[in-house]
């Protein structure tokens, strides 16, 4: 959960009304859904997994949303990425993102960043947000946000698919456990990225357009949970989502013991 020191603001009646199946869950409330109203949400990639994820968030009610993306609308988008439409091809993804959020809740503020994140440009961008949510589709881009957000002690949501699969974990490295250990981080689970070209992309190996749908909304709880406080979130678990056998499994993972 990522706490502030600044009074939330209070809802509206129109918020209440527009939120009120949140705020009859005692596990998120009234004061819940202030602390989404005032999270800022950092989404890496508006694409497969960046789309519902933006859409659910948006209507969540969390009050920020950050969008990093430096692409254009394709035709081949449209199987999966449905921020976009066909009247958006050839738009900034950025632009067609804040269209339909804005379209979705009025009462949500886009910051749209137009660049791919990496180490020289995302350590401002990435401060000034509690929660970051990677739906980037390369390594480098995963790594580099891995430990950037270790470093600077920021909740990170990572999904990634491929084909008919996907997988999905929660990292927060700079802090313990209730039995005093240090919360693993991404490169207890992935040491390091893959050789060049051992993994295809999806545009060499294809992709279920739901799977990225699946993926991004799950992904959207965990921020929610987050910022609420509500439940437990994916840490030290790797979920795994095979949608061919509609099969979901755990695996734990924990930081080696010579590194706690």
């Amino acid at each position: 959960m990522t706490e502030t020191t600044s009074t939330p603001p209070p809802l509206s009646g129109e918020e209440l009304e527009r939120y009120a199946r949140h705020v009859m869950l005692p596990e998120i409330g009234g004061a819940g859904q202030q602390r989404l109203k005032r999270a800022r949400v950092l989404l890496v990639g508006a694409g497969g997994i960046g789309s519902p994820a933006a859409l659910y968030l948006a209507a969540a009610g969390v009050g920020t949303l950050g969008i990093a993306d430096d692409d254009t609308v394709s035709l081949s988008n449209l199987q999966r990425q449905i921020l976009h439409g066909t009247a958006d091809l050839g738009r900034s993804k950025l632009a067609s993102a804040s269209d339909a959020i804005a379209a979705i809740n009025p009462h949500v503020a886009v910051v749209p960043h137009a660049l791919r994140l990496g180490e020289h440009n995302a350590p401002a961008i990435v401060d000034a947000y509690d929660i970051v949510l990677d739906g980037s589709d390369n390594f480098s881009t995963r790594y580099a946000m891995a430990d950037l957000c270790e470093r600077l002690a920021k909740p990170l949501v990572t999904a990634a698919v491929q084909r008919f699969s996907g997988s999905l974990t929660t990292l927060t490295p700079y802090a313990t456990g209730s039995d005093g250990v240090a919360h693993p981080g991404y490169r207890d689970l992935f040491p390091e990225p893959p050789p060049e070209g051992l993994v295809p992309s999806c545009a060499e190996a294809g992709i279920l357009g739901v799977v990225t749908g699946i993926l991004g909304t799950l992904a959207a709880a965990e921020v929610v949970k987050l910022a609420t406080g509500a439940g437990d979130p994916l840490l030290g678990r790797l979920l795994l989502v095979d949608v061919l056998r509609m099969r979901f499994e755990e695996i734990r993972y924990r930081r080696p013991r010579a590194a706690r």
